[in-house]
């Protein structure tokens, strides 16, 4: 069979050219036999794994009885099942639910339902953050200059403020944090004031950006100061979510709740499904046709899958999971980049983590992922220069799956180094 990659878009980066056949769980297997260890999980996608056996087993029931019910004509009763339960796992006051495609039309959608809700125009995004690809999402994006390239103009009364990357900055979290909290601060009586500003939209965790994690005392900090200005926080957990990070959500871990949280990715265990959540009464803003979509909410097939993930997340304890495998997975990087000869830094949280590595060597984290892939291991990088190694297995990733990946990581940086 004649599978030539010719008639599928260049736009996409692709790491691995053989075709992909089948999943199952922390596994891929392509069209000539091969097996991979996936710790990309579509970037943060296949939360329980590929073709987990409830997730596929609720999508099939599902497609026998409805597929597709357009919103506004009817509503599917598994969509609102999901809503209810998905409120439960929540923080308070995140209770109603506009449900999407992708991260980047729940972000639109947020920004849209800002406006509404507060009448003023402007926004503040942070430094390093990834929002999406259209419009109103690239405009808030800074992860890398190749998002927002040969696109502009972007649109108007968007205001970047600085993300404390203490790291890259050379300062302690608390010294990142000051100057990033004062600098804000001075952009709201200087580039936007108050008055004319409706929200400010972060990633707890930098994704694109480089898995560079805010201090809680940040993101503390910023919520105090929305609150005393009447700013909405928008916290963009759309990778951080569904217990990614060892937590359900990175907020809660950090005592901080948002008014608008936006989510999706891990959400539907590879379905496209997406979504806001905030208080009833601020959804009551938006008025019965001011926004909307075909799909959105609709796919009942991509709501009975997104049920069942959150039902597997839950009873399988994958939450747990993530904290314990995560630890285990730092503390193996740890160990295997500690004696390189370069600054390394291990960061991230639960099974979010991300490995900078500071090299003068041209092509040294490319060739990384090469070497890995060679031995059967598939990684992401990230960050501005591209030089950050994200591993991002599936929430059902056991000690013997990360053992094998380590296995792998370990003579690929020999191979290398």
């Amino acid at each position: 069979m004649n599978r030539s990659n010719s008639h599928l878009s260049n736009a996409w980066a692709r790491i691995h050219p053989v075709p992909i056949v089948r999943g199952k769980g922390s596994f891929v297997f392509d069209d000539q036999g091969n097996r991979y260890l996936d710790f990309t999980s579509g970037i943060a996608v296949t939360s329980t794994g590929h073709c987990h056996p409830k997730v596929v087993e609720a999508i099939q029931r599902q497609a026998e009885s409805l597929i597709f019910g357009q919103m506004n004509c009817v509503i599917p009763a598994v969509t609102m099942d999901y809503a209810r339960e998905l409120a439960e796992v929540c923080p308070e006051g995140i209770d109603s639910f506009f449900f999407s495609n992708s991260g980047s039309e729940a972000v639109e959608g947020a920004v849209k339902l800002a406006k509404v809700a507060t009448g003023k125009t402007n926004l503040i995004a942070f430094s390093g953050g990834f929002h999406g690809r259209t419009s109103m999402a690239m405009a808030l994006t800074t992860s890398k200059g190749v998002v927002r390239s040969g696109y502009q103009p972007l649109p108007s009364g968007v205001f970047i403020a600085p993300f404390p990357t203490a790291f890259h900055l050379g300062w302690t979290e608390e010294e990142a944090t000051r100057f990033c909290l004062d600098r804000l601060q001075e952009m709201l009586k200087s580039q936007t004031r108050p008055q004319e500003t409706a929200a400010c939209i972060l990633e707890p965790i930098l994704g694109e950006g480089g898995y560079l994690p805010a201090p809680a005392a940040f993101l503390q900090g910023l919520r105090q100061i929305c609150d005393q200005n009447g700013i909405l926080l928008i916290l963009d957990e759309i990778q951080t979510g569904f217990g990614r990070t060892g937590s359900m959500w990175v907020h809660q871990a950090m005592n901080v709740e948002p008014d608008i949280l936006t989510i999706a990715k891990g959400m539907g265990s590879g379905l496209p499904i997406s979504g806001i959540g905030c208080s009833g009464e601020m959804m009551s803003k938006w008025q019965p046709g001011t926004h909307g979509g075909t799909y959105g909410g609709g796919s009942a097939i991509a709501m009975a899958a997104a049920r069942a993930t959150l039902q597997v997340i839950q009873e399988e304890g994958l939450v747990e999971n993530a904290s314990e495998q995560g630890r285990h997975l730092r503390q193996t990087l740890e160990e295997i980049v500690d004696p390189l000869d370069m600054k390394t830094d291990v960061r991230g949280a639960g099974l979010m983590l991300g490995v900078e590595f500071c090299t003068d060597q041209p092509g040294w984290v490319p060739s990384l992922q090469e070497e890995c892939l060679r031995r059967g291991l598939i990684l992401l990088n990230c960050g501005l220069d591209g030089n950050v190694v994200r591993f991002v297995p599936p929430l059902t990733v056991s000690a013997d799956e990360i053992d094998q990946a380590m296995a792998i990581l370990r003579e690929a940086v020999q191979a290398i180094a």
